[in-house]
């Protein structure tokens, strides 16, 4: 995982996108014990092509130049680990990426989405398996409830909140 941290690095220097977090299971596992997980969701700010369009195309010829290809579902392989990258896709993912935490994973700086977006995150999508993720990291992830409720409140989460939890 320390290499393939160090490949998203060099893609953000080099401008392949601006700005990465690590979100998805593997982000929980940075708050929570670990979990089976099969892949590195990866939440980027991409640079707009023409016409306003966001493309992952840039971020699959810079991994192809470094000999890493492209898969069947949309990840790549970097280092052994699957990694699926995501565009920003709607404000709640935007305001996440912008409040990510900054870590150290093996002396590498990462980011990670703080453990409230997940949860709202995971609210917002909706999956059986992202339930169970808000589940866990309720137990176990030390959660400012205060900035979770602000979160919720902003994105429209707040009955689905009271839904899952109730």
């Amino acid at each position: 995982m320390k290499r393939t941290i160090e490949v998203l690095n060099e893609l953000e220097k080099e401008g392949v996108f601006y700005r990465y977090a690590i979100g998805g299971a593997m982000g929980a596992i940075f708050y929570t014990e670990p979990f089976l997980t099969f892949d590195l969701d990866v939440f980027v700010v991409l640079p707009q092509a023409a016409g306003g369009l966001l493309s992952l195309v840039p971020i699959y010829n810079a991994l192809h130049a470094r000999d890493y290809e492209q898969k069947e579902n949309e990840c790549v392989v970097i280092e052994g680990i699957p990694v699926q990258f995501l565009p920003a896709y709607n404000a709640l993912v935007e305001e996440a990426l912008d409040h990510a935490q900054q870590i150290m994973y093996e002396n590498v700086p990462a980011r990670v989405l703080r453990s409230e977006y997940l949860v709202a995150i995971a609210l917002q999508t909706g999956r059986s398996k992202d339930r169970e993720r808000v589940r866990i990291l309720l137990e176990q992830a030390q959660l400012d409830m205060n900035l979770l409720a602000d979160i919720l409140k902003r994105h429209q989460l707040e009955e689905k909140w009271k839904q899952w939890t109730e």
